[in-house]
């Protein structure tokens, strides 16, 4: 191991040991960063919290979305070291921004909106959550500092637009939520006013900051380092998103479908508007009238689930090209909340434009950022300039199975490279169990299900016979199958009504309801969107439509001894809208098949099946 003490633009001495020092005297000695095998270690000179230095501004932005007629300001909390005051140091800043340091609205299920609708029918008047009660407190927020602030970091943390003390209005992916953290990098880089107040005059400067930014943070929290990056915004030079949300539309909708995240049934965007609202109360009428009630309330559309012009602007991989920051990606393929494509797409078209990239992801849900080091290492490179060679690190780092969540695996690259889409076919008897294997075997004809709401998803797989669901299901496998990617299914199908739901589960046999690993992925679709986003008309009652889509990625081994099943239903109970039971949807057994992404290919997923490869 090594020492290493970088050149920054003010002078610094390099560590010394201070051992027996009171910490009152540590505060005022010099001193700068360590580095030890890639890593900015603790120093003892930046470790006395009593002497860090605190403050508390407003960054002025390049919007009013209040309608006051000034410039919104943003609220900024800062911690760094105290030798950034007494000694002249200049340190590199890890940042956080959110819409929830001033709290958030009622959880009461009564604020969503009813699922109780027909799809394609108008959705039912939703009722409105109580005004938010700010609960504020000094600093903003404490994340992040107790790591980062010791290693010779500042923590910077802001409140949302519309949020704390912040001014404006949410817009929940409006163009304020991308502008808002640029104003507070460009101020850290002396582009930006800071001022002492919300309305005066009184200017603070940002001297002690070199200008280099890392941002991270957790779903909304993650959501925003995207956000600030696709602004191309100088000095943001590394980004680590935890579960981050970067398609409202692909949160609210699948496919054409309504589809609601994870634990949330029933929440749209003017739910999660609402939630967050606890910005200026003197502003809050008009920030309803026009982000709530105009822009949200003639955008979202509940009924037919299309992509639109509201929707596309709040889709962060339309402005990727913007991207300069490092990204180091982390998800759960388990995150039912804030699905893994979210990440996926993101990091495939970072990589087509030679960003730097790292991938993360476990098998755990919701959350989890990666192991400290790799995080670490990541703001030691792009904040410090260490060159420690994260550049020539593994790709992704993926948790298998039950391994511990701070133990992945290394991989060349995600999807791993070995992967190949091997295309299987259905057999009929899916009321019971049918078959799923690479032979497509001709003549299979037609099954039908009934759609009913009333069971959800792990009750139909674990059901020995229903006409609720068709399943499809590989012999017992003899070898593991490693699938690493994205599925694909394609569907040709006839319903009854005008409109349907479609949701799809691929599941390990037997189905354990309390083994996470049991539902390996899923994915849900408008059948009148004939697997596009942008709608293709009401369905012809018994007329058959072909389409296909895609299932949310993974990265799983699915073990010797178990089955893989395909399970074809309507509404998911847990996710989908809940019309009245009783439509009647017909698969074309011949011309619907299943693309899984095996490692290995088709010659791998064969030796399991002891079938030939096709």
């Amino acid at each position: 191991m090594r020492l290493i003490t970088p050149t920054l633009a003010a002078p610094v001495a390099a560590v010394i040991v201070m051992a027996g020092l009171p910490y009152a005297t540590i505060a005022q000695q010099p001193a700068g960063p360590a580095f030890v095998d890639g890593q900015a270690q603790v120093v003892e000179a930046f470790a006395d919290s009593s002497a860090w230095i605190r403050h508390e501004l407003w960054v002025e932005t390049e919007f009013d979305t209040d309608g006051d007629g000034q410039q919104d300001r943003m609220h900024v909390a800062v911690v760094r070291p105290a030798q950034t005051e007494s000694a002249g140091l200049r340190v590199p800043v890890v940042y956080g921004t959110s819409p929830y340091y001033a709290g958030t609205s009622s959880t009461n299920r009564r604020y969503l909106w009813s699922v109780r609708q027909e799809v394609g029918g108008p959705p039912p008047e939703r009722e409105l959550a109580p005004p938010v009660q700010q609960r504020l407190r000094p600093g903003i927020s404490g994340a992040f500092v107790g790591d980062w602030v010791p290693r010779g970091f500042a923590v910077v943390h802001s409140s949302s637009p519309g949020t704390g003390l912040s001014q404006g209005c949410p817009t929940v992916g409006g163009p304020n939520e991308s502008l808002a953290p640029k104003a507070v990098i460009d101020w850290l880089n002396g582009r930006a006013k800071g001022f002492t107040t919300p309305e005066g005059d009184e200017r603070v400067e940002a001297d002690w900051s070199t200008g280099r930014v890392g941002m991270t943070g957790t779903s909304y929290n993650g959501t925003l380092p995207v956000a600030a990056a696709t602004t191309g915004v100088d000095g943001l030079e590394a980004i680590i998103p935890v579960s981050p949300n970067t398609s409202y539309y692909h949160y609210y909708r699948s496919y054409g479908l309504v589809r609601h995240p994870g634990g949330w049934l029933g929440e749209d965007i003017d739910f999660l508007y609402d939630f967050i609202h606890s910005g200026d109360p003197a502003r809050r009428d008009y920030c309803n009238e026009t982000v709530r009630d105009t822009e949200m309330a003639e955008g979202r559309d509940r009924i037919t689930g299309d992509y639109n012009e509201f929707w596309e602007g709040r889709d962060y991989l339309n402005v990727i090209d913007g991207v300069k920051a490092a990204t180091l990606m982390s998800h759960a393929f388990n995150d039912w909340n804030v699905m893994p494509y979210h990440s996926v797409r993101i990091t495939e078209a970072l990589k087509e434009r030679g960003v730097p990239v790292q991938h993360y992801y476990h098998q755990g849900g919701h959350g989890g950022p990666p192991p400290f080091e790799m995080m670490n290492r990541w703001f030691t490179r792009y904040l410090y300039g260490i060159e420690n060679g994260v550049e020539n690190d593994p790709k992704a780092w993926i948790v298998r199975g039950d391994d511990d969540r701070l133990e992945p695996t290394p991989y060349p690259d995600y999807p791993n490279p070995e992967a190949e889409p091997v295309g299987v076919h259905l057999e009929r008897g899916g009321i019971a169990w049918g078959g799923l294997s690479m032979s497509r075997n001709a003549g299979q004809g037609t099954e039908a299900l009934v759609d009913n709401v009333s069971f959800d998803g792990a009750t139909l797989a674990q059901a020995e016979w229903t006409n609720h669901r068709l399943l499809y299901v590989t012999p017992e496998l003899r070898e593991d199958v490693h699938l690493s990617g994205t599925p694909q299914i394609t569907v040709r199908m006839s319903a009854d009504q005008a409109a349907v739901n479609l949701s799809v589960w691929l599941v390990q046999l037997p189905f354990d309801g309390e083994d996470r690993l049991s539902v390996i992925t899923r994915g849900w679709a408008d059948p009148q969107n004939r697997g596009d986003h942008h709608g293709g008309g009401p369905l012809e009652p018994g007329e058959f439509v072909e389409f296909s889509f895609e299932l949310q990625p993974d990265d799983q081994v699915i073990p010797a001894g178990k089955r893989i099943g395909l399970m074809i239903f309507s509404s998911d109970r847990d996710f989908t809208l809940w019309p009245t039971p009783g439509s009647e949807l017909t698969v074309d057994l011949d011309r619907t098949s299943l693309s899984l992404p095996v490692v290995g290919g088709a010659d791998a997923l064969a030796r399991a099946l002891r079938e030939a490869a096709q």
